[in-house]
């Protein structure tokens, strides 16, 4: 783990501070206390994993779904039941039949008494019964074997609430970590541009530019400081819904995004990782979603709609079952004077019920047969999802080679630029857009590995492994994919992909400035 993490995070360490919002954030020393270790994003999604309430949730599923299963086995077992019965009647025959119970009965004074009119007999019975189902149709076979794969349908639920929980926590650690770059880069942009305006101020004074150049380059610095305001606000949500995935306070995470004042709670916040490149074809992850724990429990499920039928095929059966029964009979609660045993042995079934026990097993075969049309439906369905994803991370990670190359490009552009304008043969318009470039490129480039990281982790989740799975080989994410792998993919990414363009664009802080300019005539002194 040690090795991956400085593998994964070997690209320089954004320092910077953050203050958390005031209604959350408590002293310097409490937070210290209270704080979670610095994170990296295998330790992000590892306690998402461990703390997410939708895990905890699933846990408690599997945990019904496991003592439902001890519930339908406990019915082969006998059922042992320990009864108390008290009554007081003078009805003829039950007031006969209580004292013969109780052993009680005088032949004399029964003949000396009324038999039709008898005095009230309060009679007590503690009885011990054992009932036992000897033969059900086969419905409690069924019944269990329902339970079975129930039980094991809930852990594969459990398991996909975890790998989900992981990949929201991944999520929301990278957007974090994205979100504090992009402060970072926009500080670095406002330096930058601050410059610029200085220059063109001192430029103005001696008499070498027009001051509308110097104007030009304030309102530049304004837009770029409301930019980083937005992004420190953006960093403080980025941080709340980090926490919400982890079950935790803001105040407890103990990295910091940049922006902060100099008294806040210190901390580091690695980069965004860059992306791992899955070398496997496209082949071998179809072959590993086969096995997705949703899709498991679906077919888990549709095999238990199949013993429904079973179950239901046993109201056409007859029904057997065993009552041992014993009783101490007396005059008064838990009195012994009499006793007397029983062994019934009973069984039934029914000749006709209106056709509704055929209904019922019809039902179920219909209900049988949908289940396993929507398996089917879901198995091609996943692999749908898994061939997007596929393409997905492979465009993703083109943009990223892309966006890094263009970013080396707008910096030097950038750089000859300068270089123009303090040789006097470019304007500040000029520079202020070589600037704009660079910083896009940046953004664009900053977008593309986070998507790129992203792309590969829902991969995995969407074949069936665990999002740790993605970031568990240190190889070079701008490595050459192994034969096979991520240079063959389809020539056309399926359009419910398009959408990443559209993020990665909304990142873009403003396109290059489009002005009617004015080259001013000025002199070198």
């Amino acid at each position: 783990m040690l090795a991956l993490t400085a593998t994964l995070f070997s690209a320089p360490v954004v320092e910077a501070q953050w203050a958390p919002d005031q209604a959350t954030a408590g002293s310097a020393d409490d937070a210290a206390t209270s704080a979670l270790p610095p994170l990296t994003l295998p330790e992000a999604m590892t306690l998402g994993r461990q703390r997410a309430r939708t895990v905890a949730a699933a846990e408690a599923r599997r945990a019904a779904a496991e003592a439902r299963l001890d519930q339908a086995r406990g019915h082969r077992l006998p059922t042992v039941r320990l009864q108390e019965i008290w009554m007081r009647t003078d009805s003829p025959a039950e007031a006969f039949a209580l004292t013969l119970n109780q052993e009680r009965f005088s032949f004399q004074d029964f003949v000396s008494g009324d038999p039709n009119h008898p005095d009230a007999v309060e009679n007590a019975v503690t009885r011990l019964e054992v009932e036992m189902p000897l033969y059900t149709g086969g419905e409690l076979a069924s019944r269990i074997g329902q339970a079975e794969l129930m039980a094991e349908a809930s852990g594969h639920g459990a398991d996909g609430s975890a790998d989900a929980a992981a990949l929201a926590a991944a999520d929301a650690y990278l957007g974090l970590a994205k979100a504090g770059e992009r402060v970072a880069l926009l500080e670095r942009s406002l330096e930058t541009v601050t410059a610029h305006a200085d220059t063109a101020r001192a430029y103005v004074e001696q008499g070498m530019l027009v001051r509308s150049e110097q104007l030009r380059a304030e309102v530049e610095v304004a837009r770029v400081e409301d930019m980083l305001e937005e992004a420190r606000g953006g960093v403080r949500v980025a941080r709340a819904a980090l926490a919400f995935r982890l079950a935790t306070e803001p105040r407890e995470l103990t990295f910091a995004a940049p922006g902060a004042p100099s008294d806040s709670t210190p901390g580091t916040l690695p980069p965004v990782p860059p992306p791992p490149p899955p070398p496997e074809p496209l082949e071998t992850w179809l072959a590993r979603a086969a096995d997705r724990p949703d899709l498991a429990a679906a077919r888990l499920m549709a095999r238990t709609a199949e013993l429904e039928v079973e179950a239901k095929k046993a109201l056409l059966k007859p029904r057997v079952g065993l009552v041992l029964r014993g009783d101490l009979v007396d005059d008064s609660p838990f009195g012994d004077h009499g006793d007397s045993t029983a062994i019934i042995a009973q069984g039934s079934i029914d000749l006709w019920a209106g056709g509704s026990h055929r209904a019922a097993v019809a039902a179920a075969r219909a209900e049988a047969d949908a289940a396993r049309h929507e398996v089917d439906e879901m198995e091609e369905g996943i692999r749908l999802e898994v061939r997007q994803a596929w393409v997905a991370a492979a465009s993703a990670r083109r943009r990223h080679v892309t966006a890094t190359a263009a970013t080396d490009a707008a910096r030097e552009a950038e750089r000859i630029t300068e270089e123009r304008f303090r040789a006097g043969v470019a304007s500040t318009l000029d520079l202020l857009d070589a600037t704009t470039a660079r910083r896009e490129a940046e953004t664009r480039a900053l977008v593309a590995r986070t998507e790129a990281t992203l792309a590969s982790l829902r991969l995995a989740v969407a074949a069936g492994q665990t999002p740790e799975d993605a970031v568990a080989s240190p190889a070079d994410s701008l490595g050459t994919p192994a034969p096979g792998g991520m240079n063959h993919e389809p020539s056309q990414t399926p359009s419910s992909h398009t959408e990443s363009s559209h993020t990665e664009s909304s990142h873009t802080e403003f396109t290059r400035t489009e002005l009617t300019r004015t080259e001013p005539t000025r002199s070198r002194r």
